[in-house]
């Protein structure tokens, strides 16, 4: 298990991305599951699942402006 604590969303979707790339590369069965928990402090975990995982803490973006 990998950790990575306090980083930007910008590291979590280049590993992502390249996950993804290794199990389209892979000759078998791939899975890759996302996990995200809310944190204190404005932050959320994000683990990304792949035969082993890795963890990101990342700060929540500012939601002030976006209208669901």
């Amino acid at each position: 298990m990998e950790t990575n604590s306090n980083q930007n969303s910008d590291n979590v979707k280049s590993k992502l991305l390249d996950l993804f790339d290794e199990v389209l590369q892979h000759d078998g069965f791939g899975e890759i599951r996302v996990e995200m928990k809310i944190l204190k402090r404005h932050q959320k975990e994000v683990i990304l699942h792949c035969g082993k995982q890795y963890r990101f803490v990342i700060d929540s973006p500012d939601t002030a402006g976006i209208k669901i």
